[in-house]
């Protein structure tokens, strides 16, 4: 489990916002909604032990996240960044492998386990037939489901992911989300992803954190937190709202409204 308690994420030039207390539960899908700007991406990093917070403190398993290995670390949780390089030449299999490294030892080669690990989670991303490809001849957006399969090979319990859905088409965007939904509701893991589309949100998602610019933020339950007064605050954008299977789906006007302060979360 992990778990910020009175946690104030630093953004340079911001003064303190509201101290976050969260736990990312097992089998529960966090969701965090946002504009550009408003400290998702430096909040993902913090609870990734990435950045270290203005005041607060971060617990994994309920000891500091400092006080532990990177490598410990590596093998509970894994993180799929908003943004990646490529460091050196790799086959896409090569980089799935990357997953296996907390569980090696220096110089010890994968195993044949570790390789049907890969294996498998290309083929659960659909890259099963990329496999000896150099990753920089890769697409956006193979390169987005391939960061999401080495984390798969991770097998992680705690999955920090910041906007999954970047350049994937309507059907990765779904297959990506299931995946991540699959990860809660079957392996029982805990779930946060950083993510701009309320409409995947309010589909996966069963609990969300709206962060304002100013620093402000509520958190609950999605269908508390899936109110249109709230939304269209946060994102100054007024929004009609409709249903579809039992989730609710909202459309942007085109009308801009004033933001106001969040309601504090519990």
């Amino acid at each position: 489990m992990l778990t910020a308690t009175q946690l104030v994420i630093d953004i340079p030039g911001r003064p303190d916002g509201v101290a976050l207390d969260l736990e990312l539960a097992p089998g529960r899908v966090w969701g965090v909604l946002g504009p550009n700007g408003a400290g998702k991406t430096t909040l993902l990093h913090t609870l990734a032990g990435l950045r270290t917070p203005r005041r607060g403190s971060v617990l994994l398993d309920g000891e500091p996240l400092e006080r532990q290995s990177r490598r410990t670390i590596a093998r509970r949780m894994a993180v799929v960044f908003q943004e990646r390089g490529d460091g050196f030449p790799a086959t896409v299999m090569e980089t799935a492998l990357i997953g296996r490294h907390p569980y090696l030892s220096p110089w010890q080669m994968e195993t044949v386990e570790d390789l049907a690990l890969a294996e498998a989670a290309l083929a659960r991303l659909g890259l099963e037939g990329l496999a000896e490809r150099d990753v920089t001849t890769l697409s956006g957006g193979e390169r987005q489901r391939l960061a999401v399969a080495t984390a798969l090979t991770q097998q992680p319990r705690i999955w920090l992911v910041d906007e999954p859905t970047n350049h994937l088409d309507l059907h990765h965007q779904v297959e990506v989300m299931q995946l991540l939904s699959e990860q809660a509701d079957e392996a029982g893991c805990s779930v946060f992803i950083c993510m701009h589309d309320i409409n995947l949100a309010a589909r996966w998602c069963d609990d969300l954190l709206l962060l304002y610019p100013n620093g402000e933020a509520c958190w609950g339950d999605a269908e508390r937190m899936l109110v249109p007064a709230a939304l269209e605050s946060l994102y100054g954008q007024a929004l009609t709202t409709t249903e579809m299977d039992g989730k609710p789906v909202f459309v942007p006007t085109g009308v801009r409204v004033r933001p106001v302060s969040a309601s504090r979360g519990a």
